[in-house]
């Protein structure tokens, strides 16, 4: 049959159209439990707009901070099912996953930044492999300053833990206040200005950054710097989102993932000092523990230690060794 010629015309100009009308944009959304005040949330923020750029808009995320669009405990599943398309969690709140999720919250594994920076080197494929069975992927994982001991009084002695109502955000803090003598009590961070004031909890074992941000001087006034370990947020995208971008831009956020990585280690180190300064600046006492103190808190550590390897098996094990061979190798 012999197809009319205003019709080949019009068939012709659709297709060119086609051609040159460009594809829609992309948009992501990602969700994280934390506010915009923390350097957290700042350096996802720059992330988002590394991507922007890098793309031209083409791939946009929106970060949605401060559980305003998911509860911290919905972000994984959220991603998971594809709901959001990315999230950014603390690590270890995935440890009833997984042992291997609680590692970097393991007190006198991993207390600077050069060891924390090597036990994420030695424990990112195991990860990867975790989250790839779910469906998801790790972008870039970023520590918060090492953990220490916030109390209303000057701590001397683990003795002092006895019936002590402690803040702890995972379940080896929880663990570890436990093995002390504490009461461990669950409180999200935004929560914990009002856990103080109600009387439901009487310390709390955390950063000095999140002291900063949480106004501790209000309700604590000494801070025991015990460099017990530094955990981690990891932010992680849905593995079908990411598959379906073009290699150009799935190259773009994998590139701007990588520098944001760099970036938020030397953000974390920053604000650890500038966090430090600003709670000696408004009357919290900042001090390390004394010899006894260290002693007890190391012996509390190495029982937990011990526990984690029981439960973890061979896979942790094998984690623990990559990790001392890094160390050795850069003490050459």
């Amino acid at each position: 049959m012999r197809i009319p010629h205003v019709q080949l015309l019009t068939i012709a100009v659709a297709g060119s159209l086609a051609v040159a009308t460009p594809a829609l944009a992309d948009q992501w959304n990602l969700a994280s439990p934390y506010g915009d005040a923390s350097f957290h949330t700042q350096n996802t923020k720059q992330f988002a707009k590394d991507v922007a750029d890098a793309t031209d808009g083409e791939l946009t995320i929106n970060v949605h901070s401060g559980g305003s669009l998911i509860s911290h405990a919905e972000i994984k599943p959220s991603v998971r099912r594809g709901t959001v398309q990315a999230g950014e969690i603390f690590l270890s709140t995935l440890s009833n996953e997984s042992p291997i999720y609680e590692v970097d919250t393991l007190p006198g594994l991993a207390g600077s930044y050069a060891d924390a920076y090597d036990l994420w080197q030695a424990s990112k494929p195991i990860i990867t492999e975790l989250f790839a069975k779910e469906g998801l992927m790790p972008l870039y994982a970023v520590p918060w300053p090492a953990q220490g001991i916030y109390t209303d009084f000057e701590l001397t002695d683990a003795s002092q833990f006895e019936g002590l109502r402690v803040r702890a955000p995972n379940i080896n803090t929880q663990r570890f206040v436990e093995n002390l003598g504490g009461i461990p009590t669950q409180t999200e961070e935004a929560d914990i200005p009002t856990a103080f004031s109600t009387g439901r909890v009487d310390a709390m074992i955390t950063s000095v950054s999140t002291g900063k941000s949480m106004s501790a001087w209000d309700y604590v006034s000494n801070y025991s710097d015990a460099n017990l370990w530094l955990p981690k947020n990891i932010v992680f995208v849905n593995k079908r989102a990411f598959d379906r971008l073009d290699d150009a831009t799935q190259k773009a956020v994998l590139d701007a993932a990588a520098k944001a990585e760099r970036r938020g280690w030397q953000m974390s180190k920053e604000d650890s000092a500038e966090s430090a300064k600003a709670l000696e600046s408004h009357g919290v006492t900042v001090s390390e523990p004394n010899e006894k103190l260290q002693q007890q808190l190391k012996a509390a550590g190495q029982k937990l230690f011990e526990d984690w390897q029981a439960r973890a098996g061979d896979q942790a094990q094998q984690l623990v060794d990559r990790y001392r061979e890094r160390q050795a190798k850069q003490s050459q």
